[in-house]
């Protein structure tokens, strides 16, 4: 079984966001980053699969040299080996031509990565990565089993959730319950200091600049109806709201 995950390395979200350079440019001072949420999800059934299945795992990130903390955080917790696209990820079609073009002639059986990064929020990189690859890709993958070479998955849909079956190799973006999150221990942080990482030049260039960002706007003081004051409620969603 080869394996590749795909991670983003993003602000916690407990950051505090600001901008700089007359707010053209995301300012990177004091932050937090972590791995995405949802691609941590993706890693650690990805390491359950390698454990149970043997073959190996690696570890990709389209990013600056800063991501490397949480690029070695995903060889402690059980990746082989990791590749970093020097690169910042600035739009999700630059992003997944990445990934594509680095994985087109490896032969991987899987490429995980995470439903959305948070900081985007795009959720369309693993759709992307399977249209350039020519391989299907279903999300969001909550469940995911594998008995030779096919794969049974469950994703969740408007209303419910889906089951079907797929042949390998598949394209996954991926969201809890598919596995809980992994803590590397002492011996998976040692270990990751001299498993190889890989450092390669983006092999395409950007679609997209950015303008100019904006905070949103601050949330407006609360008005308090009384329970019994329908007709007041109704007034304010149709003169203030404008939602009805």
């Amino acid at each position: 079984m080869k394996i590749l995950v795909c991670i983003s390395s993003v602000p916690d979200t407990t950051s505090k966001i600001s901008f700089e350079e007359n707010d053209t440019k995301f300012s990177k001072a004091g932050i937090q980053y972590i791995i995405g949420p949802y691609d941590d999800y993706a890693l650690a059934r990805g390491v359950e699969l390698r454990e149970s299945l043997g073959g190996t795992l690696t570890v990709l990130n389209v990013g600056l040299a800063d991501a490397e903390p949480q690029i070695r955080k995903a060889l402690a917790i059980g990746a082989d080996d990791a590749v970093r696209i020097d690169a910042e990820p600035t739009d999700s079609f630059f992003v997944a031509s990445e990934i594509a073009n680095y994985a087109k002639d490896k032969g991987f059986d899987l490429i995980l990565m995470g439903r959305e990064t948070t900081d985007y929020n795009s959720g369309v990189v693993h759709g992307i990565v399977g249209e350039l690859l020519g391989l299907p890709s279903f999300s969001p993958v909550m469940e995911l089993k594998l008995e030779g070479n096919t794969a049974t998955l469950a994703r969740e849909i408007e209303g419910g959730k889906e089951k079907l079956e797929a042949s390998l190799p598949l394209v996954l973006g991926c969201q809890e319950p598919i596995a809980e999150w992994k803590i590397p221990n002492m011996r998976g942080i040692m270990s990751a200091r001299t498993k190889p990482l890989a450092v390669l030049a983006p092999s395409s260039a950007a679609l997209t600049n950015i303008d100019k960002y904006e905070l949103p706007a601050p949330k407006g003081a609360c008005k308090m109806i009384s329970a019994d004051d329908a007709g007041a409620l109704i007034k304010l969603l149709q003169t203030e709201a404008k939602v009805l």
